[in-house]
Parts: C-alpha cells; structure tokens; sequence
C-alpha cells in the first residue's frame, strides 16, 4: 500500500466514524424543551463536535491501523474479491 493510498484510506474511515459518532449523546432543542423561535425543534443544543472530532480521530486511527496491517499482511488482497474470474493469473503461479 503506497503512503497516498495510506492517507486516503484514514480519511475515508476518519468521515466514516464521524458520521457514526456525531448522533451519539446528541441533545436537541425539541430534548430539552428549549426551542429557540426561528429554529427547528431537532436543531442541535449541545453537540460537542470538538470532543467528537477527537473521539472520532482516536477510533479511525484504530481501525485504520487495524486495516493497514490486514491489507499488508496479506491476509486479505484484492484478488479475494475477483468473485467473476476477471484478472489474469499472477505470473509464477504453478498450477
């Protein structure tokens, strides 16, 4: 896996896990019973982005890890997922 794959990886679980995070102890105005005139009762009161931002950047560097050390190993290759037969043989491969 090249570093520009690496980093694109990180970013695609970081958003992943960002979106999972975001809801989660999520605290509406509609919640609380504090509706502001002008906003919707489902607007946010209290959403702690920063805290989950940093939540989120220690369990997507997590998984990336996790998911890095799949890839390089070996254990896992894009080849597990040729289900139609489409890529040629690996050169070498004695039959």
């Amino acid at each position: 896996m090249g570093v520009t794959s690496a980093i694109v990886l990180y970013a695609v679980i970081w958003f992943m896990t960002f979106l999972v995070v975001i809801p989660i102890r999520l605290q509406t105005q509609g919640d609380l019973g504090e509706v502001v005139p002008g906003t919707h009762a489902g607007a946010p009161e209290n959403h702690y982005l920063k805290q989950k931002a940093w939540i989120t950047t220690g369990v997507a560097a997590l998984i990336w890890a996790i998911t890095c050390a799949i890839v390089i190993s070996g254990v896992i290759s894009v080849r597990d997922f040729d289900w139609m037969g489409m890529m040629p043989p690996v050169s070498g491969d004695a039959k």
